[in-house]
């Protein structure tokens, strides 16, 4: 998939192409719907198949103070987007000048004398222009004024339309399930594991910590089964993929973690050494919430039931 922040990025033989636009934060269900279309067009008319996306999200540069938290990383995006089968993504860099461009400024600009759009596949609450004053319906009257098709797409899920905004919410609730139900796959935060206080070998469960940097939305603070997966290591490694109980939050019952954290404990194993690596935590299910044990023993108790928890849903 070729990766583009403008259009002379473009080959000069490009040629035409079937094109979509949206933000396409987390890549979930819907967005895979639209997206396989985009596909399918191309394909049938001989034609490219390209997303046209920004960077940052507009929000943060219009009204920083309701921009949301992203739930994947830029280059989470670009990859999820890349198994889409797309021929390219247009990461447009997102500023004040480009959001005041009418939408005739911008389709003209961009879908008619850059990318060439034979076709431009859209789902219905679409909007773009200045002040978001283009919609489907505009849309349909730019392109039958220079020459392209518009496709309007049926919203995907199950009674209600799926969304990057439901997602957000469902992991704020730690509810890892109905974000994967959206998403079409577990919600994961990548990050390198980095050393931490190493109370978690002390008590008899040696965790990955990940860097304050790592990437994604962190969920609610609790205990989670999930997936610990090893960037550096093939699929067809045992290893590359190990269960875990994974831990958010600030460690109450110590009270001495400044910032929230994620660790993951692979589950039965202590003989690993993640330092340096990068790694993806997935969360399948939110076990409980955080609670603060008024003893070691108590702590301990309650991780054992923990981890054989996790055991048991992820085997």
């Amino acid at each position: 998939m070729l990766r583009a922040t403008k259009l002379t990025d473009l080959p000069a033989d490009f040629g035409e192409s079937v094109v979509t636009i949206g933000n396409f934060d987390g890549v979930h269900r819907g967005h895979a719907a639209l997206l396989a279309s985009v596909v399918e067009l191309a394909r049938e008319r001989d034609a490219r198949s390209v997303a046209v996306t920004f960077e940052p999200h507009p929000l943060k540069v219009l009204f920083p103070d309701r921009a949301p938290t992203l739930i994947s990383s830029s280059a989470e995006r670009l990859e999820l987007l890349d198994a889409t089968g797309l021929d390219a993504v247009l990461v447009l860099p997102f500023t004040k000048e480009l959001a005041a461009l009418t939408p005739e400024e911008f389709v003209r600009e961009f879908f008619v004398d850059g990318l060439r759009a034979d076709a431009v596949v859209v789902g219905r609450d679409t909007r773009f222009g200045v002040n978001n004053s283009g919609d489907v319906d505009t849309l349909r009257e730019l392109g039958a004024k220079f020459g392209f098709d518009v496709r309007v797409l049926a919203d995907v899920g199950e009674g209600h339309r799926l969304s990057s905004t439901e997602v957000r919410s469902a992991l704020t609730d730690g509810d890892a399930e109905r974000a994967a139900t959206v998403l079409g796959r577990p919600h994961e935060v990548r990050g390198e594991v980095v050393l931490g206080l190493q109370r978690g070998r002390e008590l008899g469960f040696p965790t990955a910590n990940l860097s304050p940097e790592s990437e994604g939305m962190v969920p609610a603070d609790g205990v989670y089964a999930g997936w610990l997966v090893r960037e550096s290591l093939p699929t067809a490694d045992p290893e590359h993929r190990m269960p875990a109980a994974i831990s958010v939050g600030t460690n109450p019952t110590f009270d001495d973690v400044p910032q929230r954290t994620v660790e993951a404990y692979v589950l039965d194993r202590d003989d690993l050494d993640l330092y340096g690596e990068t790694v993806r935590v997935q969360f399948v299910k939110r076990l409980r919430g955080n609670t603060k044990f008024d003893s070691i023993d108590a702590l301990i108790d309650q991780m054992t039931r923990d981890v054989d928890a996790a055991r048991d849903l992820l085997r």
